[in-house]
């Protein structure tokens, strides 16, 4: 059996019990050891073997799974944050349906969670935005052409940028082409949850100059919107007394 497990933004007491317990009971463990914290493998158990897989191929990574199970071996695939976002989880899973081994998938903490908790922020404010955009600016790994950058600022929507620290002056060129304006309230977030956390408010149009002010040049990310000053909203209807809910009846 094999175990994909969120590992969460970083702070080792931020992984889920259900996490926890499975990495306590591998016999093998995985780690994406270039984000995933160390400290988390002080949850395996004598005679655990653990691969970092920073320094390894897909194939390889695949080879020690099938190794393991052949031997009847649990193997815990230990991915940073939540594994459903930029942890090419599928083509592993893929590969193991292909072979007929059995897996699970323990969600985990995302740092864009991680993130929103050090700047106390709530991404959906009523009345400022509803909705959120995870993605992340096209490097050496493209995107889909319809979701470059310029296009999803057209919603005006917040957005949460990851693995684009080294391209800042290229975002805020295509945010502001999309829609955004330079004085956009936003957030640069480094290594959220971790003990040397930094966040730095500034705006769209000095993301850039932020980063290198401060000697950020990777693992940030970014959140651009109105949500980052968290003003100028409505309170929510939820909690009004002149609202009936299916709990409560109007008071107002």
């Amino acid at each position: 059996m094999v175990n994909f497990v969120g590992a969460g933004p970083g702070a080792p007491d931020l992984i889920t019990v259900r996490g926890q317990k499975l990495l306590s009971e591998a016999d093998v463990i995985i780690y994406a050891g270039s984000l995933v914290n160390p400290q988390l493998l002080s949850y395996a158990k004598e005679g655990c073997r653990i691969y970092n897989s920073a320094t390894m191929t897909l194939e390889e990574v695949l080879e020690v799974m099938y190794a393991a199970e052949a031997e009847g071996q649990m193997t815990v695939r230990l991915h940073t944050g939540d594994p459903c976002l930029y942890g090419a989880i599928r083509e592993q899973m893929d590969a193991l349906d292909e072979k007929g081994i059995a897996y699970t998938d323990c969600p985990g903490v995302s740092s864009f969670c991680g993130a929103a908790a050090a700047l106390n922020l709530e991404y959906t404010l009523p009345d400022v935005s509803q909705s959120v955009i995870i993605t992340r600016m096209a490097g050496r790994t493209p995107v889909p052409g319809k979701e470059e950058i310029a296009s999803l600022a057209a919603h005006q929507a917040t957005m949460v940028v990851f693995l684009s620290t080294g391209m800042l002056e290229k975002l805020s060129e295509r945010l502001i082409a999309g829609g955004y304006t330079a004085d956009t309230p936003a957030a640069i977030v480094y290594k959220a949850t971790w003990e040397d956390e930094k966040t730095f408010v500034c705006t769209v149009g000095t993301l850039a100059e932020t980063a290198k002010k401060n000697n950020i040049t990777k693992t940030a990310l970014m959140i651009i919107g109105d949500v980052v000053s968290h003003s100028h909203y409505n309170r929510s209807e939820l909690y009004n007394p002149a609202f009936t809910t299916e709990f409560r009846e109007a008071s107002k």
